[in-house]
């Protein structure tokens, strides 16, 4: 599948299709479905600090078009990642990214410095985080909270560093600009929407959290429109995601600005969608007669004026 390799934020990739934070484990648990070597990479669920229990019961609801979901972080920490699964990545042929979230500039150093490691190849940092600093207020709706911790996060480690960006703001392209501004080497987007539902029956929100982050085909039209806007807005490389279901959704981020993308709710359908998502651009490319897909990056621009 040459005609599928690509690169992005200095990482070189077998081909563009990654996992999306949160939906796919470390990467280790879908071993049973398929060789994750045949992906372009796993990016590992979001990891804290310390460990997290999670948000109470009621943390998931099926939604006509998509997911609702308030997990809440819940994950082991940092410490237990590196002793008891960072040394199971050497048995793949594959590229690892940790995404990784604190509730201060200071705890996204800490972990930047602890994951910077051979294992490693590179981290997505999660800026939907409320920073506790300051009113709660998410690091990524604010541009200089969200440049601090790039910057913070760019001075602890060697790793190629990528950003994910939250939709919940006014202006996405201000956001993307702020975390280029601070060193990233790339950003991904979006993370989930902002949502939640009620139970009738009951009266009372459905979801344990009240508010919780909406992904599946519903937002796919968002997440376009956003990574359509960042590709104008930064030179870094834009990594796309939100609804991608097959191959055609993956094309439609790449034309509109993506160097790569990122298959997450789909996974939880069908554990197989990644590997399915490759095997449909492949099959795409070759009957286009592309021999390269990053010569689709942007396509959609160039009916349009182009980038900036």
């Amino acid at each position: 599948m040459s005609r599928l390799k690509t690169s992005v934020a200095g990482l070189e990739l077998k081909n563009p299709v990654l996992t999306a934070s949160g939906t796919f484990g470390s990467g280790l648990e879908f071993e049973p479905y398929f060789d994750i070597s045949r992906l372009g990479g796993v990016i590992v669920k979001g990891t804290t600090l310390n460990p997290q229990n999670g948000n109470p019961r009621g943390r998931v609801l099926e939604t006509p078009a998509g997911l609702l979901n308030c997990i809440g972080l819940q994950n082991p920490g940092a410490a237990a990642l590196i002793r008891d699964t960072l040394p199971e990545f050497s048995r793949y042929d594959t590229r690892f990214l940790v995404n990784i979230s604190g509730n201060t500039v200071e705890e996204y150093g800490m972990l930047a410095e602890m994951l910077d490691r051979p294992e490693v190849d590179a981290l997505e940092v999660n800026i939907s985080c409320p920073n506790v600093k300051s009113g709660g207020l998410a690091f990524g709706t604010v541009p200089e909270d969200a440049r601090a911790v790039t910057r913070e996060v760019r001075r602890r480690t060697s790793k190629p560093v990528i950003v994910k960006l939250s939709p919940n703001v006014t202006d996405i392209a201000e956001i993307a600009r702020a975390v280029e501004d601070g060193g990233a080497h790339g950003v991904s987007l979006i993370n989930t929407l902002l949502g939640m539902a009620i139970d009738v029956e009951g009266r009372k929100p459905a979801l344990s959290n009240v508010f919780a982050g909406l992904s599946g085909p519903a937002v796919k039209p968002v997440g376009l429109r956003m990574v359509w806007q960042v590709y104008r807005a930064v030179n870094i490389p834009v990594i796309g995601l939100g609804g991608i279901m097959n191959g055609q959704d993956a094309l439609e981020y790449i034309m509109a600005g993506a160097s790569a993308i990122q298959v997450g709710t789909a996974s939880l359908i069908d554990p197989g969608a990644a590997l399915r998502v490759v095997e449909e651009l492949e099959a795409w490319c070759i009957k286009n007669n592309v021999q390269d897909i990053s010569e689709l990056v942007g396509a959609a621009h160039r009916q349009t004026g182009g980038r900036k």
